[in-house]
């Protein structure tokens, strides 16, 4: 007896296998990625520049603080308090401005040369997501040096540190992705940078990151806690200060996140071919 004909005409390539497909996707997003970080080795100086912001609100702001007692914080010292708030400053300033890279790109004629590629629009947009986060993970390195410096009480263990990549890498991705939507939508850079100067400082201010959520005024109290920032810097207090001083658990802030992340890089998607016109 015969065997049963193929279906398949004689020669055709074999359909990938789904680890094939995310094997592919990961070799996507791993290029995209090493794009970003050819591009900070060429040219450090923003990082070095992007430094001397934290920097200020640690040493100047937060000692200030600390000696005239002004804002309460429990049991915690106002620059352990501080610090993660400054950090997840630091990743919300860096990243919020990603986008105007996006207008440069466009600019060039590389956004074309990425959606004529076979790469599905979801993994550029994740894989720009993610080259941000270099940018929020050399934050966090000058932040957590300079908290060392100053003597501030940090619970830093492999573990939370690791805690604290992840954060910091969900942070980034969220506020650059939001950047993208941003960049996606007006025309020129001098108003990407408008609309991105407008919206850093309500969503720093409507957060937790310089005081505690209990001392805001109560129709200030809503927006901080729809605001992403609130659970990226309740994140990093989860992880790096004794237990009990955040607000929420940590589960929870990393689930916010991560679909705030999800949600915006879906629609990044949708509005990415816009870039090209």
């Amino acid at each position: 007896m015969s065997p049963p004909a193929s279906s398949e005409p004689a020669g055709a390539p074999a359909a990938p296998t789904y680890g094939g497909r995310l094997l592919a996707s990961v070799g996507q997003i791993a290029t995209i990625v090493g794009y970003e970080g050819r591009k900070l080795r060429h040219d450090p100086t923003e990082l070095l520049l992007r430094a001397i912001q934290p920097a200020l609100w640690l040493v100047v702001f937060g000692s200030v603080f600390s000696e005239i007692h002004a804002i309460p914080t429990g049991s915690l010292s106002y620059l352990e308090f501080l610090t993660p708030g400054v950090l997840a400053q630091s990743v919300l300033f860096i990243a919020i401005f990603y986008g105007i890279a996006s207008i440069r790109e466009r600019e060039l004629g590389i956004i074309i040369k990425f959606l004529v590629s076979p790469t599905p629009r979801m993994i550029l947009v994740g894989g720009k997501a993610l080259s941000a986060s270099l940018r929020g993970l050399s934050q966090a390195v000058v932040v957590l040096l300079l908290a060392v410096a100053l003597s501030v009480h940090l619970h830093l263990t492999p573990l939370t540190v690791a805690g604290v990549i992840v954060a910091v890498v969900l942070g980034s991705a969220l506020f650059s992705t939001l950047s993208m939507v941003i960049a996606s939508l007006v025309r020129t850079q001098e108003r990407f940078l408008g609309i991105g100067q407008l919206l850093t400082m309500p969503l720093f201010f409507a957060s937790n990151a310089i005081y505690p959520l209990s001392i805001m005024p109560p129709w200030l109290r809503p927006f901080a806690l729809f605001n992403p920032l609130t659970y990226l810097v309740d994140a990093l207090r989860n992880l790096v200060l004794p237990a009990g001083t955040a607000m929420f658990p940590l589960a929870l802030d990393l689930g916010v996140l991560f679909a705030a992340t999800l949600g915006l890089i879906t629609l990044c998607a949708a509005l990415y071919p816009r870039m090209a016109q």
